[in-house]
């Protein structure tokens, strides 16, 4: 029998002790609902008797966590196979996940909302298991095709079963009243219209500029729509440019009109929590923000809508996915077939973890949940209860205008080091902040980048010009 999994968390999280040991802290409410599985998946070899142990960031949509536990759960029980999910704040999946690799003991799978090829050495060769996958499910989404994949070694050190989108999400009442009732489409109108709604209805926006994920997956963005970027498809850096300077600058014309000093002090949660108080004009996040509002905070929820990415001076329009599902199974790992095998299983069930993240989740194979795309499906008709039930339509496309960080490059070591050091948002804060200019700001942002370069380079997991 698989034991019930335990839970960490914000509320019930137990704290590290010593390298990569966790301490469980209280168990799961109890589940009252029946099997929650649709379809237990055959293994393709005898898993029986063996363990798997589960490192997951806690879901930004509650429910969907509930539902994994009961799932792995049962997973467990029908193949003989002791399970463990732990649960922790997603800021915290990359030092724990650290820590485990220098112990060389820990979980089986672990998984993070943003690529860690920094890890790449720590962590095994997903490609047959991708192969195997396609060869069930068809092709992947760019972003989960890219997200988890280094060219320069020819390596899938993460498998992404599924990501969430990043639209604008925007209050309507607000954009109406400056003549944008659908909201923003420029990062232009952006500016325009939110510093009027600031000025003129005491609303800011909130787009962060602080040490967090949220506010990494903004500036990247940012940076696209004025066609800059990190790194070229070659991997070669290239963040000091006249487009990287002007996003810089333009970011502090936003924050000056647009919104106040809390921007830099922020965590992952700020800007939902923001929006769902009725004090954010837009924010950059997924759907999770809204669906907190239809419960706590219905009338606002009535005036959240949608809007795809902002584009820039040309036309530009991209964006990361908000959260994209890398998992990973460590090279230290006793249970690799055994991960595996679930991560199969999760895959052939995601029409179901679509659902039960309430359309939060969109599958990395897009061939598992045609009902989430097709006219008149699950984002034309949303079932859980938008007013209007189309709202979130312009999510249809979703797949088209999500990319993998690092682009037109790959999610390579050096961007693990971006992200995880928060080289974007700190460009943009110390310029918005008044402390450097822009010029200053990126010359010492490229300083970073090139350091990480040659630090990954010399490991031989980037390649490029040097």
């Amino acid at each position: 029998m698989a034991n019930r999994p335990s839970r960490y968390g914000i509320s019930r999280r137990s704290m590290i002790k010593g390298a990569g040991a966790l301490a469980l802290a209280g168990a799961v409410a109890p589940l009252v609902r029946g099997p929650v599985t649709a379809k237990q998946t055959p293994t393709t070899r005898n898993i029986e008797g063996t363990e798997l142990k589960i490192l997951l960031w806690q879901h930004f949509v509650p429910n969907h966590d509930v539902w994994f536990s009961q799932f792995v759960q049962e997973w467990g029980d029908a193949n003989g196979v002791k399970t463990q999910v732990d649960y922790i704040n997603t800021a915290e999946v990359p030092t724990t996940f650290a820590a485990e690799i220098a112990a060389q003991e820990g979980h089986d799978i672990v998984e993070h909302i943003a690529s860690l090829g920094q890890y790449e050495k720590s962590v095994v060769d997903m490609t047959d298991l991708i192969d195997e996958a396609k060869a069930r499910h068809g092709d992947m989404s760019r972003v989960a095709e890219l997200s988890g994949y280094n060219p320069t070694t020819g390596k899938h050190f993460s498998f992404v079963h599924g990501y969430a989108p990043d639209p604008g999400d925007f209050r309507k009442s607000l954009w109406e009243a400056v003549e944008l009732p659908n909201g923003p489409t420029s990062w232009q109108e952006l500016l325009d219209g939110g510093s009027r709604i600031k000025s003129e209805q005491g609303i800011q926006m909130g787009i962060g500029m602080s040490n967090e994920i949220d506010s990494n997956m903004a500036a990247q963005a940012l940076l696209w729509a004025f066609d800059a970027a990190v790194q070229d498809e070659n991997e070669n850096i290239i963040i000091n440019s006249p487009e990287t300077i002007a996003a810089v600058e333009y970011m502090a014309q936003l924050y000056n009109g647009a919104m106040t000093p809390e921007v830099f002090g922020w965590n992952a949660a700020s800007n939902n929590q923001l929006l769902v108080a009725g004090q954010a004009s837009y924010i950059l996040n997924s759907i999770s923000a809204y669906r907190a509002a239809q419960e706590q905070n219905p009338e606002v929820a009535k005036d959240i809508f949608f809007a795809g990415p902002l584009a820039g001076p040309n036309g530009t329009a991209l964006a990361n996915g908000h959260a994209v599902y890398n998992a990973m199974i460590p090279t230290y790992s006793k249970n690799q077939d055994t991960a595996r095998e679930f991560i199969l299983h999760l895959v052939n069930n995601y029409k179901t973890k679509t659902q039960e993240s309430k359309l939060y989740d969109f599958p990395g194979f897009p061939s598992i949940a045609p009902e989430l795309f097709e006219a008149g499906g699950w984002l034309d008709a949303d079932p859980y209860g938008s007013d209007p039930a189309d709202k979130l339509s312009v999510l249809k496309g979703a797949n088209d205008w999500t990319t993998n960080i690092g682009h037109p490059g790959p999610s390579n070591a050096i961007m693990g080091s971006v992200f995880g050091e928060f080289v974007l948002p700190n460009m943009l804060a110390r310029v918005a902040r008044g402390e450097q200019t822009a010029q200053e700001s990126v010359a010492e942002a490229e300083g970073q980048v090139k350091a990480f370069y040659e630090q990954w380079a010399a490991e031989g997991l980037v390649g490029g010009g040097r």
